[in-house]
């Protein structure tokens, strides 16, 4: 619990903690920034990293924050080139673990407790069914969707030329919006006096695509 609070934490004032991590950490955050990326959507069971919300934060930092006279700035170029090849290849590792150990992985459990949440795979298994291949460019957009997608395209043994296409085209547009999202806006005055505001309604605005399609499943059998 106390692990899921910092995270939450961070995700909600993660203008502050990337700042502090600009500072103490200098050239080495874009690795961190890459790690954090990558391990989202390459790793099934981290789907809570904060992808949008860093991805909008690194951008607001690529147009330079000034805090306490002091600058953090990041360089774009780097920043979109080194996350895109994170998100892609992310999904890549992530849809050859699903491909080779997909099965086994789904029913792992350590000391009781399930490694990856059937619930999470079933909506997701549930949401490539309706979609198609397409779901890996529409779930770059949606959380734990995101992170799930490639896992279960392995296991259905889709194509990797196929995912590949989708998988290429998905985290690049993913990078690019809300990086440039934040590089634009995020310095905005009433951005950043509301900034834990925004991420939540970038959270909120990422989640309601499954939100329509839960409420759409609910009244069809209603």
């Amino acid at each position: 619990m106390g692990a899921l609070l910092e995270l939450f934490d961070f995700i909600l004032h993660i203008d502050a903690y990337l700042f502090l991590l600009i500072q103490d950490y200098g050239i080495w955050i874009y690795a961190i920034l890459f790690l954090i990326i990558f391990v989202e959507t390459g790793l099934v069971f981290m789907p809570l990293l904060p992808g949008d919300s860093l991805l909008f934060a690194a951008g607001t930092f690529c147009a330079g924050v000034m805090q306490d006279n002091e600058l953090a700035q990041l360089n774009l170029w780097l920043v979109l080139s080194l996350l895109i090849f994170a998100a892609i290849i992310g999904d890549a590792v992530n849809y050859l673990i699903g491909k080779n150990f997909g099965l086994k992985l789904a029913k792992a459990k350590i000391r009781n407790y399930q490694l990856i949440n059937e619930k999470h795979l079933q909506k997701t298994h549930d949401f490539f069914e309706k979609h198609g291949p397409k779901t890996i460019i529409i779930a770059r957009f949606v959380p734990i969707v995101r992170t799930f997608a490639p896992f279960v395209a392995g296991i259905a043994q889709m194509r990797y030329n196929t995912f590949f296409k989708f998988n290429a085209l998905g985290g690049t547009l993913w990078v690019i919006s809300l990086t440039l999202l934040g590089y634009f806006f995020g310095n905005l005055p009433f951005v950043r006096n509301n900034f834990e505001t925004v991420i939540f309604g970038i959270i909120g605005l990422s989640l309601l695509p499954m939100l329509i399609a839960v409420l759409r499943e609910k009244f069809k059998k209603d």
